[in-house]
């Protein structure tokens, strides 16, 4: 038991109390934001925005750039999406659950490859490709920017790029010693997974009204 413990949680042995406090209270508030999205609440952003605040705070602490990049992107791109998802016109939600267009797919795709180069010269910058860990880190980044802003703009494809972009940081967190994170990205697989089912239903309604 005590091995397992250890495999887990060993990697904490020499962090504080209080991030190891933040890291769990950052998971937490990213669950409920994964969940309110889900069920496609305006509270999945403010609880986003708490979770991503702390998230950048440790992250900067740790050294980690690009994963402070995605959670700082997400803050603003949160400050964005609810701006768009309360806007109404006659008591009409001006901006329901929809599929991206033809000139989203190629704004996404844009976001994809600027995104690829951004970090690749911030890492170029502060001298931070030491490790396979951050060829990886620049594509999560890229398919975690583009799923934000979809999400943003209550788009269904938003949930495929979370799904893909969970899937690989499980084993990348866990890699890089965070276990609580590590957990948080496994359970929002899941969730991604309910999501997307969930809003298709939402959709899948809409064409039969």
């Amino acid at each position: 038991m005590n091995q397992i413990f250890d495999f887990l949680f060993g990697q904490y042995a020499d962090s504080s109390t209080l991030d190891i406090t933040l890291e769990i209270i950052a998971v937490i508030f990213g669950f409920l934001s994964v969940w309110y999205s889900k069920q496609n609440k305006i509270w999945v952003f403010p609880t986003g925005m708490i979770s991503t605040s702390i998230f950048v705070y440790l992250l900067l602490k740790w050294g980690l750039l690009g994963d402070m990049m995605i959670n700082g992107y997400y803050f603003i791109m949160s400050v964005y999406g609810w701006y768009i998802w309360t806007q109404t016109k006659d008591g009409v939600v001006t901006h329901p659950i929809s599929r991206t267009t033809a000139t989203e797919k190629k704004i996404s795709l844009f976001i994809f490859i600027a995104t690829l180069i951004f970090v690749y010269v911030v890492y170029v910058v502060f001298d931070k490709w030491t490790s396979w860990t951050a060829y990886v880190d620049t594509v999560t980044t890229a398919i975690f920017f583009v799923g934000m802003w979809l999400m943003a703009r209550r788009k269904i494809e938003n949930w495929i790029y979370w799904i893909i972009g969970d899937i690989i940081s499980v084993p990348l967190y866990f890699y890089k010693g965070f276990t609580f994170t590590s957990f948080q990205y496994l359970f929002f697989t899941f969730i991604a997974i309910a999501g997307y089912l969930a809003w298709k239903k939402n959709l899948d309604n809409l064409k039969l009204t």
